[in-house]
């Protein structure tokens, strides 16, 4: 029996990407998995991907045999524009008790102060603060009457130090680190455990989309952090399965890094 298993996991930003392989990982664990997405092709995909294989792990060739109940469905695809308090609304009113809640939805976007324009900075903020925000607010009285419940918030290191050109994406991860720990006091007693994630390089498609399709050097990026590599979605996707699980029970109100050691050093350090 999977970590998970039993409980209705709703995952934000789930297409693709880090979303996407943390949905995988929870179906593997034998969640039952909300996958939430604007991505309307992607995310119907996903969750077909993962019903076809209802035994073992996703993606393995182990199917159901003929003779077996044919079991409820691991994943189910909803639209869901995260900023859009009604849209969280009808996710919920036809996902069920949601017992974890992982907010990963997020854009990106480059910009130095100067010129970054008031529309471009409230869209990086409606997505990932505001979006972030409508999510926890959105499943706390389930989860209450549940008996508690586990959501991570997706930050970032750019939550956690500053990086140039990217004002509006370090503000809204700034946020999520804030409001991760203001949840986490106000819910602790409820039985309901709040914690952020804070992943380095990635790679994921958020870095090529933001930056309108041009392909990025990763090799090089990562050659700069101690493990000397970009992170996989998978890495991130197994350090929110420890937070959404039982195995980090006495976790919450904390800052979880997977970074490569990125944020190890400081500026004069690097080499």
């Amino acid at each position: 029996m999977g970590k998970l298993a039993g409980r209705t996991a709703l995952v934000t930003g789930a297409a693709r990407g880090q979303g996407a392989a943390t949905a995988r990982r929870f179906v593997a664990e034998g969640a039952t998995v909300i996958i939430a997405d604007v991505l309307d092709d992607e995310g119907k995909r996903l969750a077909d991907e993962l019903n076809a294989f209802p035994v073992g792990d996703p993606g393995d060739q182990t199917r159901q045999p003929a003779d077996r109940p044919i079991p409820l469905p691991a994943a189910r695809f909803c639209h869901l524009d995260v900023s859009e308090e009604d849209e969280w609304a009808a996710v919920l009113e036809t996902a069920g008790p949601v017992t974890i809640l992982v907010n990963n939805a997020g854009i990106l976007h480059f910009g130095s102060v100067a010129d970054t324009t008031l529309a471009d900075y409230e869209r990086v903020i409606r997505v990932n603060q505001t979006g972030t925000f409508l999510g926890m607010r959105a499943v706390v009285p389930g989860m209450i009457a549940a008996g508690g419940g586990s959501i991570v918030n997706t930050s970032s290191i750019e939550g956690l130090a500053a990086a140039p050109l990217l004002l509006a994406y370090t503000a809204s991860k700034f946020a999520i680190r804030g409001m991760t720990k203001v949840a986490a006091m106000e819910l602790g007693g409820k039985g309901i455990r709040v914690n952020s994630v804070h992943p380095g390089m990635i790679d994921t498609p958020m870095l090529p989309t933001a930056l309108g399709g041009i392909e990025v050097d990763l090799d090089r990026i990562g050659r700069k952090v101690p493990l000397r590599r970009v992170g996989r979605a998978e890495e991130i996707a197994g350090l929110i399965t420890f937070l959404a699980s039982d195995d980090s029970s006495y976790c919450t109100g904390a800052e979880f890094v997977a970074d490569g050691g990125a944020t190890t050093g400081h500026a004069l350090s690097v080499t």
